[in-house]
């Protein structure tokens, strides 16, 4: 069986005359160009598909010399599409995301989803909701491989070649679908007992702007969170002040657990160090509940396989914890 696919038909009258040969180019040429035009990196593109660089560049030449036209401009630094590649790729790109799409549907049905499901997710949505689930996953999924990215931005996941990213709250592009991950998340006010050695324990909200608070980020260069604390059925800011601030949780964690200040956290994401004693919770009764982590992916007419079987397992495996 033949896996050629004829890129464009010259007209009846042509076709009879034999004045024009159509250009053929097998599929796989097709999946590399789609690739490398997705990317915009030939090391990448090979990578997600399994084969060297050196064998990228060298379907892609072929494939420009079967339609003769350059499809890319390269440089030792960057790659770029042409006009004539820029045109290709609109064409052929939601030709293959649909093939790719008919084909996971099918898998579905037969209850057996395949291929690799790329994530883009924060470390403390990973650690917090993924991480514990990973294995039974797999164990359920044996043909279904699972890439993750851990990062403190709010990638663009479609052009980043992401199927799906986690983050916190449901504000995504409105070309995106946002399904909950999880409950609300609880933060806390935490402090290593070392701290306290020659301190005295805040007592209250307004005792904090007395003490080293070790301050976070959205990303970097982003906006400070913000020690907010519920008090009276009433929402009120602490403006803290300290020497330390960082764009990750985990580092703010870490800094606590070194006795370098006190840290406002999620308590699930501190779960483990506030049960072996690590860390102890202080202001208890002003914690406050905040947004809930959400599954975000591109709205799609068909879901690939992979991802509903990743979507739908990783929120009924978060449900059932908190039943």
């Amino acid at each position: 069986m033949s896996n050629k696919v004829i890129i464009e038909q010259p007209p009846l009258a042509e076709r009879i005359e034999g004045a024009i040969a159509p250009p053929q180019v097998h599929l796989p040429g097709l999946l590399t160009f789609e690739a490398v035009a997705r990317h915009l990196n030939f090391a990448r593109a090979a990578a997600e598909m399994g084969i060297t660089p050196t064998a990228a560049s060298r379907t892609i030449k072929n494939v420009e010399a079967q339609l003769n036209v350059r499809l890319f401009n390269r440089t030792t630094r960057s790659v770029s599409l042409t006009e004539a590649g820029a045109s290709l790729n609109a064409a052929l790109a939601p030709a293959l995301a649909q093939i790719r799409n008919s084909l996971s549907q099918a898998l579905l049905a037969t209850d057996q989803p395949s291929g690799t499901v790329r994530v883009n997710s924060s470390y403390v949505a990973y650690r917090i909701l993924i991480e514990p689930h990973l294995a039974p996953f797999l164990e359920k999924f044996p043909l279904i491989n699972v890439e993750i990215s851990l990062d403190n931005q709010l990638s663009d996941i479609v052009n980043a070649g992401f199927d799906i990213g986690i983050r916190m709250g449901k504000k995504v592009q409105n070309d995106m679908i946002a399904v909950q991950l999880g409950p609300l998340q609880k933060r806390i006010v935490v402090a290593a007992p070392d701290y306290f050695r020659e301190r005295s324990e805040p007592q209250t909200m307004d005792d904090l702007l007395n003490h080293n608070c070790i301050r976070q980020r959205y990303s970097v260069g982003g906006r400070l969170y913000e020690w907010k604390f519920e008090d009276q059925g009433q929402m009120v800011q602490i403006d803290v002040q300290g020497r330390f601030i960082f764009d990750e949780m985990r580092s703010v964690l870490d800094a606590a657990i070194q006795g370098h200040g006190i840290a406002f956290v999620l308590e699930d994401f501190a779960k483990q160090e506030l049960a072996n004693g690590m860390l102890r919770q202080i202001l208890r009764q002003h914690s406050v509940l905040d947004d809930a982590f959400h599954l975000y992916y591109p709205h799609r007419k068909y879901m690939p396989g992979k991802l509903r079987a990743f979507v739908d397992f990783m929120r009924a495996a978060n449900e059932t914890d908190n039943t």
